[in-house]
């Protein structure tokens, strides 16, 4: 390596002459990054497979992590934030904000160089040169279909944020210019770096050698540093994962140790030299190793995590009686959440404070358990979220944090880590492979009698959300549907894999493969259309779930596959007549449905929510829920203004920080919009009804804040500069917990206040030849209560639709195999068809203006979907996740011949 500083680098950034002088082979993202402070310019994955980080050089679009900087010398470097001010790039990023192109933000401003590089060469692109090129860059929120229409100028009409119209993300500017700033985006210059070492073994015994020796003037971190709890999880009871493994390892990737220093030296070091020596042992790598091997926690001596159970009637007796029954058992694999933002951040002690600022879905518990492993009083850790690029669940558990806090700590400046991917997909959580049996029966008239369901999980090493998974899963393995007699098992094993965690439907997506595909079969055994079959089962208002909850109002499924019916007729009708031609491809056509009860089951739930009035008529909402792509920010904003009685321009959010804003929860189980949306909306009635006493107007009167004064029709003006505030003259905090039961020995009770619905449609072509599946269009029909920005509802559904299309098709984690994005296969901007997106409105009696959470229900129904409509195309039922040509071929060959 060249020392720093050896041989400078002239070039053109933006149109300004810069200078920098890299190490001998450095990549140009880490020079424009680190070196010129182009932060805009992200990094996803080094290795050229994402494309966050491209930028135009000399005009072409192009990876800058696979172009060295010394390459770049005399060329003229284009990035989004220059792009910014380019008429073209001005235009499409105008045209992203409008079109609902901006999710989580990370992979937009590669998105964007590599649109305006497209628009400049074809300035009226047709769709598939959008797709050819766009193709370099990969997008994990969006399902792309937004991106593509923004390139195209298909872009929509955005308002001012009233309660059920398009709204234009709030932090959306941000995003498109790439100034959002992400974990890796906000250490200061010249922070120390940490680096973790790691076990290349899934079951090891070891020991250190001379770590004193090795360090050289390096900081070294170990077990020994933990001051606390060497533990953290997220579930009380099964807090179990260190810090530092102390002795031995129990999966790859697993942390041992952790080195600290300079940036240019941690560069260069090589982490394969240090001192440990390792004493690999046989890994339990399935379930049923687990059962019969040894424990891999003292305290769960059979490997059994957890167990979960629903029970309602006599399943046995019932699927004894029925017309007709079926059985089917499904295997799905570890799915990586694979999001474009590698676990990032930075740590600095502030008078005597910890400051940790890292992408995180739940600041207040990550304070929780940093305050474990340091053994401190809360009051001295401030968590700070940055921007975060793709969450799904796994950004739920404490990563990077732990690390960053005892760094910091230890050596009293501030520290960074940014993890590479393969080590963010060696060593946080994936979707829990399951082995799934579920059994079913009818009556002669086609109605469910009853249901049995047995569910093993693989949870890995650790436990994360394990718990959740099996609790939840029972509850959800009959999809939205009334049986009557029903019975559900599961449980989660302990094996030395990776921690399996949250990812988006906590376990119900595995469910609803095997469920729904089970209804098909019995359809079929019927003799009755596969829609006709789940809408007569549909559960409806005032009916049990299995649960034994009764929901008066709200249970908008009926309505979800009504809305199919039309599409459903149609595609059905085209595709017999497509497979008349004959040949090796088949069109099939396949439904399948999902339901999802927002927020924790059967446990407290709370939000709250800040809001104020300054002196000088500034409304301030200090909102803590965190935003990973889905629009939180804009939503409960939007809720907010609309329950105050302002635009929603009149408000000024200052986001998730454990000092500033109170405890919103955690963004998981679909539960923000609903939970932390009524907190707002109870903060918005309760900010209006202080400022009508005030004025002596009615509390519904308009209002009008102008100049620090505030006016409300019928009442008198007020000068709010006269009132006391530090730092408003008005004030409120509201919290709301939704109503829940807890589930008893049988599991009944009451689990969710509210649960949204989805059904869908999908059409596939399938090369009887090849087992190859080409999915062709896709229709979703979801329930979401009250559609409080319709905009950012399509974009949830389309981003769900392609996670369950890579879950289907394509997404397969092995430990030590696909540990990046080039091996690992998700879905790129060719391969997630057409969404048509139907938005249904049941209102909940629960929910802000009738709200129902839609993140995890958009992801639910499409595995299912797509699976059924292969069946329906080949004759097969495939079993064994995800799909991909090769087994699909086996089944076909094996089915016929």
């Amino acid at each position: 390596m060249k020392d720093l500083g050896a041989e400078t680098v002239s070039l053109t950034l933006n149109g300004a002459p810069v200078t920098c002088a890299p190490l001998a082979g450095e990549r140009l993202s880490a020079s424009l990054r680190e070196r010129l402070g182009a932060r805009e310019v992200k990094v996803g994955c080094d290795a050229g497979d994402c494309g966050a980080c491209t930028v135009l050089l000399d005009g072409a679009a192009v990876c800058a992590c696979l172009a060295a900087t010394h390459q770049a010398a005399g060329a003229r470097v284009e990035t989004a934030a220059g792009l910014a001010t380019d008429p073209v790039g001005a235009r499409l990023m105008a045209a992203f904000l409008a079109a609902g192109a901006v999710q989580c933000g990370m992979c937009t401003p590669g998105m964007v160089a590599a649109g305006v590089a497209l628009l400049r060469a074809v300035p009226d692109p047709s769709e598939q040169q959008v797709r050819d090129g766009l193709a370099g860059v990969l997008c994990r929120c969006t399902g792309y279909g937004r991106i593509v229409a923004a390139v195209m100028g298909v872009g929509g009409t955005v308002a001012d944020g009233d309660v059920g119209r398009a709204a234009a993300r709030v932090d959306g500017a941000a995003k498109v210019t790439g100034a959002e700033r992400f974990g890796d985006d906000v250490a200061p210059p010249g922070a120390l770096v940490v680096r973790v070492v790691r076990s290349p073994h899934a079951h090891a015994r070891f020991n250190f050698g001379d770590v004193g020796g090795w360090a050289n003037g390096l900081t070294i971190l170990t077990a020994a540093d933990v001051p606390g709890l060497n533990a953290f999880g997220v579930i009380p009871g099964f807090i179990d994962q260190p810090v530092f493994a102390e002795t031995h390892v129990r999966f790859r990737g697993e942390a041992v140790a952790a080195v600290v220093g300079a940036p240019d030296r941690m560069a260069a070091l090589d982490l394969s030299g240090f001192p440990v020596t390792w004493n690999p042992l046989p890994p339990l790598t399935t379930p049923d190793d687990a059962l019969s091997g040894a424990p891999l926690h003292p305290d769960r001596g059979d490997n059994v995590m957890c167990r979960g159970l629903v029970q309602r009637g006599d399943a046995d007796a019932a699927l004894a009686g029925a017309a007709v029954t079926v059985e089917l058992t499904i295997q799905t694999a570890f799915v990586e959440h694979a999001y474009i933002e590698p676990e990032a951040g930075f740590a600095e002690m502030v008078e005597g404070r910890l400051h940790v600022h890292a992408c995180t879905q739940a600041p207040g518990m990550d304070r929780e358990g940093l305050a474990a492993i340091l053994d401190w009083p809360l009051d001295r850790i401030r968590i700070v979220p940055t921007a975060v690029g793709g969450g799904f669940g796994a950004k739920l558990d404490l990563s990077v944090q732990p690390y960053l806090a005892l760094a910091a700590i230890k050596t009293g400046l501030p520290c960074r880590i940014a993890y590479s991917r393969t080590e963010s997909m060696q060593s946080t959580t994936n979707r829990h492979p399951a082995l799934i049996t579920v059994r079913a029966g009818v009556g002669h008239d086609g109605r469910l009698a009853a249901m049995t369901f047995d569910g093993t999980f693989n949870t890995g090493a650790y436990a994360s959300w394990g718990p959740t998974v099996a609790n939840r899963v029972p509850v959800h393995g009959s999809g939205p549907y009334l049986v009557p007699d029903y019975r559900a098992r599961s449980q989660a094993i302990y094996t030395h894999n990776p921690p399996a965690g949250a990812f988006r439907g906590f376990g119900v997506p595995q469910a609803a493969v095997a469920q729904e595909q089970v209804w098909d079969l019995l359809a079929d055994r019927l003799g009755m259309d596969p829609l006709a079959f789940r809408r007569l089962n549909v559960l409806r208002d005032g009916q049990p779930t299995v649960c034994g909850q009764v929901f008066d109002s709200g249970v908008g499924i009926g309505a979800c596959l009504a809305a199919l019916q039309g599409p459903w007729d149609r595609e059905r009708a085209a595709a017999v007549a497509a497979n008349v031609q004959g040949g090796p491809v088949r069109i099939g056509v396949g439904v399948a449905a999902g339901w999802y009860g927002c927020g924790n089951t059967s446990l407290p739930n709370p939000s709250s929510i800040r809001a104020g009035v300054t002196t000088d008529g500034r409304v301030v909402l200090h909102q803590g829920a965190v935003d990973i792509g889905q629009g939180a920010n804009t939503v409960i904003a939007q809720i907010f203004a609309g329950s105050l009685g302002v635009p929603l321009s009149a408000v000024t959010l200052l986001g998730a920080d454990t000092d500033i804003t109170p405890d919103a929860g955690k963004t998981s189980a679909s539960r923000q919009t609903f939970v932390t949306g009524n907190a707002a909306l109870r903060a918005g009635q309760a900010l209006r009804a202080a400022l009508s006493r005030l004025t002596n107007a009615a509390s519904d009167a308009p209002l009008t804040l102008d100049a620090g004064r505030l006016t409300a029709m019928g009442g008198r003006p007020l000068d709010l500069s006269r009132l006391p505030g530090a730092p408003y003259a008005v004030e409120v905090t509201q919290t709301y917990d939704p109503p829940t039961r807890p589930l008893d020995q049988n599991g009944q009770g009451a689990p969710y206040a509210q649960f949204g619905y989805a059904a869908q449609l999908a059409v596939v072509a399938v090369d009887m030849d090849l087992g190859t599946v080409k999915v062709l269009r896709m229709v979703a029909a979801h329930d979401v209560g009250r559609a409080i920005n319709p905009l950012l509802v399509q974009g949830q559904v389309e981003g769900g639709i392609a996670q369950g299309l890579g879950m289907a098709l394509m997404e397969e984690y092995v430990p030590g195999r696909t540990e990046n994005l080039h091996d690992y296969l998700i879905p790129t901007i060719g391969d997630v068809p057409q969404v048509d997106t139907i938005i249904v409105e049941v209102p909940d009696p629960h929910g802000p203006f009738g709200a129902k959470g839609l993140g995890e229900h958009t992801l639910i129904p499409t595995a299912p979907a797509i699976l059924n409509a292969i069946r329906h195309a080949t004759g097969v039922t495939v079993t064994h996740l995800p799909a991909t040509p090769a087994r699909l071929a086996a089944l076909i060959r094996a089915q016929h011949g």
